[in-house]
């Protein structure tokens, strides 16, 4: 009997279905089973940075049971996802189970069907040496960054903090942004709107105006960003006195159709996932993080339904496409089909295209097929992705576009222009799989309009506007920044997101928008001021191609790790000696009312605060101002008092963090905050399972919904199910998963 390790045990089970029974064996090593120490930098600086990987506690059981597994089979093959993590967790298995580099036992797949399965097995390869040293580069670089200059910043600030190599870009980004924004000086201008009708005619539109006196009135700046150029858009009317004065002028003016422009306008669909871009729709369309959407794809993944998810690739394979052609006529009609397959090209410039775009992996199956097999979430991604790669192989949408332009003479003479726009659905070919919102039907419409055609003035109105700030980062809208500006790979979006947050260096609001929390600026302050190239765009950037070529084979990792360490290191040395502690303490000018030392400015767990400089003889602090905080000091959250109205603060009591009323002790209202997991509640189908804590202070796990729904458990749950009594499985000790329903024995290593 052959042995088949792969990943997970979704992965294992949905495999065990296309092997022949009695043939083969499928285990799971349950992701990674060696990496480097917890507790100690693990990589040999002076011998060509040597890793030194342990086999972590957790999975010490696991490796014994693949180890007796392995002795008793007649082959062991790895099976482990496709991309450089999955070939570094199969070289991995080959070094504990002491299994032959040299033999051909690594097999691969883009989807888990019968089809690919077989086909994977009838080729198996040698484990791809380069792929392991590019992901090995990787992990060293990150571990050498965070082993060495996290203690530089406990420190130089405070104990806790950490840097990483990518994470520190996206920080940079999202701090760079909120100083713009900052610096950013609004406009007021004002633009006019005019409602007219053909003379003989009741039907109205509207023109804008465009022009006076040959004039344009639309101008524009472009402002320099950290990360782009962004334009800003205004009106060279700039007081309502003037604005009031021209629709005035307007009221008596003789309008007539001077030029009318018709044309087809055909829009091509987008193209099917990559990563970032289906992070990016299921933030924006059905308000998933990134972290959560990878979580959901992965599970669709091992289950067969789509395929690999990690990928920077929009290619389609020819079967996939005439499968979804099949498809379209069926749910749509012939004449929504392309008559033959449409290519899509990558924009990306550091795109690898190594895998398929992510697609259903049988795009004949509609989400409505598998909607008794799908929970809500994954129901949702899933048609998220077939709607996607369907429309992909659709006909275009087809408008007829109008646009006019109007003249207008004013008693006194001068001259306005005009402009008014219509549009019209004639054939909605791929939004009839795809939507996009206005784009779906009528945008605007226009009456019947004829050249030199008089119009007679309705009314007018003029519309105070000022001009916006660039907007602040959403996850969707820093993962597109990252990879327009090729840092991360598709691998790493979600984690370097979720990274940040947890580390209170960024803050996510309420309307989804990233904020850099104070901690957050100054970390992001000192990495630019002395370690300038830790979070350079260009040098990340160069890194990541670096990364690229090792797994290409075109570079060899050990220089390319020593080029950047031994400069870093350097000059991590001589900023430690010359970079002082009060360097970063800022000095109020004030005594401590309790020992007259000197009030300074602090960072602790939650932020600033003032205490005295002759700490720790002196105790004494107190809260300090910034502009989350409100007038007391306190962190506003953003949430408002179901009882009273008033803002909801941040509290800190003996069990955590919590909301609390503003208005304490006057309205005693408090809050839980809500640590959601990324598993939907089994009882109610509607809320979240979220971490809380009891009273004694012991953890929890309960829906979001309470006390309209009741469910909780004590034990981590893990998104999956009991295969015996489908109620949700739960993390015990020592990596076993078991069943939370204390009837059923069913359990997991």
């Amino acid at each position: 009997m052959d042995l088949v390790i792969v990943e997970s045990p979704t992965k294992a089970k949905t495999i065990g279905k296309f092997l022949p029974k009695g043939k083969f064996k499928v285990k799971s090593s349950y992701g990674h089973v060696r990496d480097l120490p917890e507790k100690a930098m693990g990589v040999d600086v002076s011998n060509n940075f040597s890793p030194k990987y342990v086999i972590s506690e957790k999975a010490k059981a696991r490796v014994k049971e693949l180890k007796a597994e392995a002795k008793k089979s007649a082959r062991v093959i790895l099976a482990t996802d496709e991309d450089r993590e999955g070939e570094a967790i199969a070289w991995h298995l080959c070094e504990i189970l002491n299994l032959p580099l040299r033999e051909q036992n690594r097999i691969v797949f883009h989807e888990i069907t019968k089809k690919a399965i077989e086909k994977a097995l009838e080729n198996p390869r040698r484990i791809n040496l380069n792929l392991v040293d590019a992901q090995q580069a990787r992990r060293i670089l990150d571990r050498l960054v965070g082993y060495e200059l996290s203690p530089f910043l406990w420190k130089k600030v405070r104990r806790g903090l950490s840097a990483g190599r990518v994470q520190s870009i996206a920080v940079r980004f999202i701090v760079e942004r909120e100083r713009e924004i900052e610096k950013f000086k609004p406009k007021d201008y004002f633009t006019i709107t005019v409602s007219l009708k053909p003379e003989g005619s009741d039907e109205e539109f509207s023109a804008n105006l465009f022009s006076i006196d040959g004039g344009k009135i639309e101008k524009q700046e472009t402002l320099k960003l950290f990360a782009g150029d962004y334009r800003v858009s205004f009106t060279s009317i700039e007081s309502e006195e003037e604005a009031f004065r021209l629709v005035n002028e307007l009221k008596d003016a003789f309008f007539k159709i001077k030029d009318i422009a018709k044309k087809e306008i055909k829009r091509n669909p987008p193209s099917p996932f990559i990563t970032s871009t289906l992070q990016q729709s299921a933030i924006n369309g059905l308000g998933f993080s990134a972290k959560k959407t990878m979580m959901i794809a992965q599970k669709l993944y091992e289950r067969g339904f789509i395929t690999y998810m990690r990928t920077d690739s929009v290619n389609l394979s020819l079967e996939s496409m005439l499968a979804a052609k099949k498809a379209i006529i069926g749910l749509f009609g012939e004449k929504y089909a392309v008559s033959e397959p449409r290519f899509f090209k990558t924009k990306s410039r550091s795109a690898q295209e190594a895998h398929e775009a992510i697609r259903p992996s049988d795009p004949t199956k509609t989400p409505q097929m598998l909607s008794v097999e799908l929970n809500p979430n994954e129901f949702k991604l899933y048609q998220l992705i077939w709607s996607r790669m369907i429309a992909s192989q659709m006909q275009p949408a087809i408008w007829n576009s109008t646009k006019v332009t109007i003249g207008a003479t004013s008693k006194k003479g001068k001259d306005f222009e005009l402009t008014a726009a219509g549009s019209t659905l004639v054939f909605d070919g791929y939004l009839k799989a795809w939507k996009e919102g206005k784009k779906n039907g009528e945008i605007n419409t226009l009456p019947e309009l004829i050249q030199n055609q008089a119009l007679n003035f309705v009314h007018g109105r003029y519309e105070k506007k000022n001009t916006q700030p660039p907007p602040r980062y959403s996850e969707a809208s820093l993962i597109k920044a990252l990879e327009e500006y090729g840092i991360g790979r598709p691998s790493t979006y979600a984690p370097i997101l979720s990274t940040i947050i947890e580390r209170k260096y960024i803050e996510k609001k309420e309307d989804k928008k990233l904020v850099p929390l104070e901690i957050g600026f100054l970390v992001n302050d000192i990495l630019v001021e002395h370690f300038k190239t830790i979070v350079d765009v260009n040098f990340t950037a160069r890194l990541e191609e670096d990364l690229d070529l090792i797994a290409n084979g075109q570079k060899k990792w050990v220089p390319v790790v020593k080029e950047f360490y031994e400069p870093f290191h350097q000059n991590l040395e001589n900023k430690t000696k010359v970079v002082n502690k009060d360097d970063f303490i800022e000095k109020l000018g004030r005594q401590c009312p309790n020992c007259s030392g000197e009030l300074v400015v602090r960072f602790g767990r939650f932020g600033k605060f003032i205490a005295c400089s002759n700490y720790p003889k002196c105790h004494y602090t107190e809260k300090t101002e910034n502009k989350n905080n409100d007038k007391n000091g306190s962190v506003v959250s953003g949430e408002y008092c179901e009882k009273c109205g008033a803002p909801m603060i941040k509290k800190y009591g003996p069990y955590g963090e919590f909301l609390g009323c503003s208005k304490y002790p006057e309205c005693k209202n408090i809050k839980k905050i809500e640590n959601d997991i990324g598993v939907e509640c089994p009882a109610c189908g509607q809320g979240q399972i979220v971490e809380k804590k009891s009273r004694t202070g012991k953890i929890f796990y309960s829906c979001n919904r309470y006390p309209d729904c009741k469910y909780a458990l004590w034990l981590k749950p893990n998104g999956k199910k009991c295969p015996v009594c489908a109620n949700l499985m739960v993390i015990q000790a020592k990596g076993v998963t078991a069943c939370s329903n204390k009837e059923c024995d069913y359990k997991e290593n």
